[in-house]
């Protein structure tokens, strides 16, 4: 069974935690409780191929920045979190540095719709700058959390295949 390390990474409040939370249990965290670390494991199979995911859900305060390094450094997959009714949680994704890793641009908090300062298009156009796929997401009512981690998943498998390696997903690494 492969294993995959995936980074959970975003500013504070986003909802990195409620998305893993909900992804690995099935529930949902309410109250926000800022993270320093938190680590999960769970099995999942995605296109009839089981596998593990490590999920590391990181700090999102720049108080934790200089552990980013370390879970960049660790990380095969990333999944890149902004709150959709917090538009400066949008521009701090806008990041200085590009590498060729798997990564997934996430907007979260789409059950929030009638408080949403980041328009779907926006995200969309930042995925598409990166050639990274774009989700939209609730950890409250659980919207396309499943999808998303089958899709780091796919975006692993396919960054691992040996003829695959120059073209895979250009993503960003935030400093």
């Amino acid at each position: 069974m492969k294993e995959y390390k995936v980074v959970v990474l975003g500013s504070g409040g986003v909802g990195k935690s409620a998305l893993t939370v909900q992804f690995v249990t099935g529930t949902f965290i309410e109250k926000y409780d800022p993270t320093i670390e938190d680590f999960y494991r769970k099995e999942i199979e995605v296109d009839s191929s089981p596998s593990v995911l490590e999920i590391l859900d990181t700090a999102g305060t720049e108080q934790f920045a200089s552990m980013r390094d370390l879970y960049i450094k660790n990380g095969q997959g990333f999944i890149l979190v902004y709150s959709l009714v917090n538009q400066q949680s949008f521009q701090i994704v806008r990041v200085k540095r590009f590498e060729k890793v798997p990564l997934i641009l996430v907007g979260n908090k789409v059950d929030l719709e009638s408080e949403r300062e980041v328009a779907g298009s926006d995200g969309r156009a930042l995925a598409q700058e990166w050639g990274c796929p774009f989700i939209e997401t609730s950890a409250k009512s659980k919207t396309m959390v499943d999808e998303l981690f089958a899709e780091i998943v796919r975006q692993m498998n396919y960054a691992t295949l040996p003829e695959k390696q120059e073209q895979c997903c250009t993503a960003c690494v935030m400093q």
